[in-house]
């Protein structure tokens, strides 16, 4: 069956932290790991919450803010800090850009309320025809709802669609459901990739 629909996910593929240094001297200032810190943000419960949108993205970092020993008033800071080593790659979203209106793009992110408008304020979410966001839908990747939602949203079958993640179990999710599959390591091989589902 032809390809229609190419998704793709956000963090660790389009968005990606190509420089470890700012993280890296965050964690040494607060006396803590480059692990823990990443651990603290991505693998909390408030993170999970924030995920599934019952828990503002603000409020998310002020936990994390006073998990790390500082206080409230300090969030913004840590959280600017964090993310100072992360890229948007400009030359993906380029891609991307090219493929409509031959193939409906869209986004399947675990993320928390604060995507779409940093997606916009970006100017990046003109290169998709749907975002599907799991703070704002209430389920996350690798469960099959938020692939359905997607399909469903763009008006393709799963055989009519590719999924790009960085996270193999993902990919392995959408391939149950008969979607096709790439596991992202790096961007040039990711289109490789793509190109050959694509012919």
């Amino acid at each position: 069956m032809p390809l229609r629909a190419i998704f793709f996910d956000l963090g660790g593929v389009i968005l990606r932290t190509e420089y470890q240094a700012p993280r890296e001297h965050l964690a040494e200032r607060l006396n803590t790991t480059y692990e823990d810190l990443s651990r603290i943000v991505f693998e909390s419960e408030t993170s999970r919450r924030a995920s599934i949108g019952e828990m503002t993205t603000e409020a998310h970092w002020e936990a994390v803010t006073r998990r790390l020993g500082q206080p409230v008033s300090e969030a913004r800071t840590i959280r600017d800090e964090f993310y100072a080593g992360d890229i948007l790659d400009a030359d993906l979203l380029d891609f991307i850009r090219s493929l409509r209106p031959r193939y409906k793009t869209g986004v399947i992110s675990n993320a928390w309320p604060d995507l779409r408008p940093y997606l916009m304020q970006s100017k990046a979410d003109d290169a998709f025809d749907a975002l599907i966001i799991s703070a704002e839908v209430g389920v996350m990747k690798p469960k099959p709802e938020i692939y359905r939602l997607a399909l469903d949203k763009v008006g393709v079958t799963a055989a009519e669609s590719v999924f790009v993640d960085d996270t193999a179990v993902n990919v392995e999710a959408a391939r149950e459901l008969g979607m096709r599959g790439i596991v992202f390591k790096e961007p040039m091989r990711a289109l490789h990739d793509l190109k050959a589902l694509m012919k």
